[in-house]
C-alpha cells in the first residue's frame, strides 16, 4: 500500500518542484520531511524513485497555507530537498519558487482573483519576509500565456511581479552581518597554500560571499560545466564559505545550504555585472531570484567587493541588471534618499506555469495517515 498525497507540479521562475498544500502533509516535522524525501526520492544522486531532477534547482519543495497574520493572504514554506543526502533544509527562502504560490492558491482553491490583474501579500515563512505578488488573472482565472521572458526559461509566459517589502538580515542578523561592508581573509590549504581574498558578506534575501573571480585566478566568464569541474576552485570557494559562514553569525555551514558563493566580474553583455553563483556546492545555470537581490544590493553599496567592477546607473529608483550563465536578470531597487548605504526596496519580474495536477506516492512505511 501506498499513501497519496495530492499535489501540484510547478515551475517558479527557474526552479520547479511539487507544491503541497500544508494540510496535506504530517504536521510533525520529522514525518513531513520524511515524507518529503521520499516524494522527491533523496538521497539518491538520481533520484530515480521520486519527483526531483537530481539537481538543487529542481529538487525543491513549496508548502502553502492560508495567512495567519493580519493583512497576509498566503504563508510559504519553501524546502530545499538535498539530491544525495537525507536532508530537507527550511532555513532560506526561494525566490524562484515564490513565483508559484499565488498561482497555486488560485488553482487549488485557497485564494480567489481580484479582478483581471490580482495582488496578494505572502508571508515567507522561511525568513518572516513579506513580499506583495502580482498575477495576472483575466476573467478571475489565473493566465499562464503572456509576453513575459525571463533568461534560463524557454519561450513567453505572463509576467508575476514580485515586491519585496523587507529583506535585508533574511536569516543573518543584519544586512551587512560582519559589520563591514569589506572583509579581507585568509585561507590555507596543501594544495593552494596561503590565498588572501576580499570579499563583501551580504544578506538581502539570500546570505551570500561576494568575490572577485580574478582574485581566485578566474575569470568569472567560465562556462557552468567548466565551473563544476573545476575542483581546485570549488575546494577554495568551500573553505572560504566555511570560514565566512563563521563570521557571519552563521556557525557551522559545513552541512548548510548558503551562504551561497558568487564571483564577480565586469559585466560584458550590456548588464552592470557579471555572476558565476554556487548553491553552494554546485554552479547555478542562472541565478536565484534573491540572490540576484542581494548581488545588486551590494552593487549599490559605496566600498564592497563590487566597487570598480560594477556599473552602477545614477537616481532611484535603481535597476541593476546581473548577468549570469544564461543570460541576465534586472532588479529595480529603490535607495532610501536619507541614506544611500539604505535599500528600501526591490522588485522583479519572474514568471510560473502549471505542469502537472495529481497526487504522489509515498510508501506507507514512511507516513500511513
Amino acid at each position: 500500500m501506498q499513501t497519496p498525497i495530492p499535489c501540484l507540479f510547478m515551475r517558479g521562475g527557474t526552479s520547479r518542484g511539487p507544491f503541497f498544500n500544508e494540510g496535506d502533509l504530517p504536521a510533525d516535522i520529522l514525518s513531513r520531511d520524511r515524507v518529503l524525501l521520499a516524494a522527491m526520492g533523496s538521497p539518491d544522486r538520481r533520484e530515480i524513485d521520486g519527483l526531483g531532477g537530481a539537481h538543487p534547482l529542481t529538487s525543491k519543495v513549496g508548502i502553502v497555507r492560508l495567512g495567519r497574520e493580519p493583512g497576509v493572504d498566503l504563508d510559504f514554506l519553501f524546502a530545499q530537498v538535498m539530491v544525495d543526502k537525507p536532508v530537507v533544509d527550511t532555513t532560506p527562502n526561494c525566490g524562484n519558487m515564490l513565483a508559484a504560490v499565488v498561482p497555486f492558491a488560485l488553482e487549488t482553491g485557497l485564494l480567489q482573483a481580484r479582478g483581471d490583474v490580482s495582488t496578494f501579500r505572502v508571508l515567507t515563512r522561511n525568513t518572516g519576509m513579506q513580499c506583495d505578488v502580482t498575477v495576472q488573472t483575466p476573467g478571475g482565472h489565473i493566465t499562464y500565456e503572456g509576453n513575459a521572458r525571463i533568461d534560463g526559461v524557454p519561450g513567453m509566459a505572463a509576467p508575476i511581479t514580485i515586491n519585496f517589502l523587507d529583506t535585508a538580515g533574511s536569516v543573518c542578523s543584519s544586512l551587512l552581518p560582519t559589520g563591514r561592508v569589506l572583509d579581507t581573509l585568509t585561507i590555507s590549504d596543501p594544495g593552494f597554500g596561503d590565498l588572501k581574498v576580499s570579499v563583501t558578506c551580504i544578506d538581502n534575501g539570500m546570505p551570500m560571499v561576494l568575490m572577485r573571480a580574478q582574485d581566485l585566478g578566474r575569470s568569472g566568464y567560465e562556462t557552468v560545466t567548466e565551473l563544476n569541474a573545476d575542483s581546485e576552485l570549488k575546494s577554495k570557494i568551500e573553505a572560504l564559505r566555511l570560514k565566512c559562514g563563521e563570521l557571519m553569525g552563521l556557525g557551522d555551514v559545513a552541512a548548510k545550504t548558503y551562504p551561497k558563493m558568487c564571483l564577480i566580474a565586469p559585466a560584458r553583455d550590456g548588464g552592470n555585472i557579471a555572476t558565476r553563483c554556487f548553491i553552494p556546492h554546485v554552479c547555478h545555470e542562472a541565478i536565484g531570484v534573491l540572490a540576484a537581490v542581494t548581488v545588486a544590493t551590494a552593487c549599490v553599496l559605496r566600498g564592497t567587493v563590487t566597487e570598480g567592477i560594477a556599473r552602477i546607473p545614477d537616481g532611484s529608483p535603481k535597476t541593476v541588471s546581473v548577468e549570469h550563465p544564461s543570460g541576465e536578470f534586472s532588479v529595480e531597487l529603490e535607495i532610501d534618499p536619507q541614506d544611500s548605504q539604505n535599500v528600501m526596496r526591490a522588485a522583479l519580474l519572474r514568471t510560473a506555469r502549471l505542469i502537472m495536477r495529481g497526487e504522489v506516492m509515498v510508501p506507507e512505511a514512511v507516513w500511513k495517515r
